[in-house]
């Protein structure tokens, strides 16, 4: 080996242990199902040229499953003092078979990592299907899935929908604060796109007269003729008023309504403020 090459080589960490202690780390981290093939190719990589670069992309992964673990503990720890645990009911509601099955499905889906809102939604999820009974399991499930699959956009939305009941596409982008992109924008295309994401996913959908009995209302076709007008129909239209179905504003209720503390709490790790509020229930 020339002189050139061997000053070209990484420097080694000073502690001696460094290999032994990475290649262990890496197995433990191919448990992860996704990341196993991943794991095991760079293990083979690592046993080969064991060089620097492996070595930081390995304690930047190994940090970012920390810091999911941290979140989940958070969560855990925010569920926990919110909730009146001497209530014998609550206390045989958490130890179901049921509720623990609701919490692997939050956790394995981890909706988290994308915002702390997302994390705030989660936690409120599993905090009100451990006190309220007027959902099913399974549509808390269902819950947890729309968390997992729509953006904070998508929620920005329900959220403007259920404080005004048949609001316009129009009148929602301007709640939002957004500025009017033309019809054949990307911005248009999305605005489009996310309200019929919530249509088919059955959280909102237009507004619908019912009779005494519950049952929607035909609506009349309009007389007029449509040939006069040039365009088609706006994203951003002004006539349609939108509303939640009965599945949205329970996911309302569940996500986006808080249960404020029962005890006191500090997150440690991050310096958290303590908390002491009673019992009530606030609407975001």
């Amino acid at each position: 080996m020339g002189k050139d090459e061997v000053a070209k080589r990484p420097e080694e960490p000073e502690d001696k242990n460094w290999k032994k202690l990475a290649r262990g780390a890496l197995q433990v981290a191919g448990a992860v199902p996704f990341a196993g093939g991943i794991f095991s190719a760079a293990a083979g990589f690592w046993s080969e040229h064991e060089q620097n670069r492996l070595n930081e992309f390995l304690k930047q992964w190994l940090r970012m499953l920390q810091d999911e673990l941290h979140e989940k503990q958070k969560t855990i720890a925010d569920i926990a003092i919110r909730l009146d645990l001497n209530d014998e009911k609550i206390s045989a509601r958490v130890r179901s078979d049921e509720y623990q099955g609701l919490v692997k499905k939050a956790f394995r889906d981890w909706a988290g990592t994308e915002s702390v809102k997302k994390q705030e939604f989660v936690r409120n999820v599993l905090t009100n299907a451990a006190t309220a009974s007027f959902s099913s399991d399974d549509v808390v499930s269902l819950f947890l899935d729309w968390l997992h699959t729509y953006s904070e956009l998508h929620f920005a939305v329900i959220a403007q929908i259920y404080n005004h009941d048949g609001i316009t596409r129009s009148h929602v982008w301007q709640q939002l604060g957004k500025g009017r992109p033309r019809e054949d924008s990307a911005e248009a295309d999305l605005y489009k796109l996310l309200f019929r994401d919530l249509s088919t996913g059955g959280v909102i959908r237009q507004h619908r007269e019912t009779d005494y009995a519950g049952n929607f209302i035909r609506k009349e076709r309009s007389k007029t003729s449509t040939r006069s007008v040039p365009h088609v129909k706006s994203a951003f239209d002004d006539d349609e008023g939108y509303e939640l179905t009965a599945l949205g504003k329970q996911f309302v209720h569940y996500a986006m309504s808080e249960i404020t503390t029962k005890l006191e709490y500090r997150d440690d790790a991050k310096g958290g403020d303590r908390a002491a509020d009673e019992g009530a229930t606030d609407h975001e």
